[in-house]
């Protein structure tokens, strides 16, 4: 067992893509995940599970059918599951999302921006 605190700066460090969450820690059954991102992502949604999104540095824009939430840092916004989104981000946003071991980033709509589950860092 490691006591060593977790350092989100340096984990985001290691990598530069964007899109490709990396599991930094779990919980029970949740994982703890960072994600660098910016542009457009796809419409989805996640039937069986919410999803936590927390933005450590940047602006995040979580479009819903209906409307928008603005997240910066140090905010979060928790997605209902079953309720489609489609996250945005014009400059980079280094994120932590937060959601049950073995979720897909891309819901079930899959295509090329679906990211491998549990690639650790």
């Amino acid at each position: 067992m490691s006591y060593a605190p977790i350092n989100l700066a340096q984990k985001f460090a290691l990598f530069i893509d964007q899109w490709q969450p990396r599991v930094v820690a779990e919980m029970n059954e949740l994982q703890f995940k960072i994600v660098r991102l910016q542009g457009d992502f796809l419409w989805h949604h996640h039937p069986e599970t919410d999803e936590a999104f927390l933005v450590l540095e940047g602006l995040l824009r979580i479009d819903f059918r209906d409307g928008a939430v603005t997240l910066g840092p140090g905010e979060m916004f928790v997605v209902p599951k079953g309720v489609e989104h489609k996250p945005f981000a014009e400059g980079e946003v280094k994120l932590m999302l937060i959601e049950p071991r073995g979720i897909l980033n891309t819901g079930h709509e899959g295509g090329e921006r679906t990211a491998a589950n549990d690639m650790w860092i």
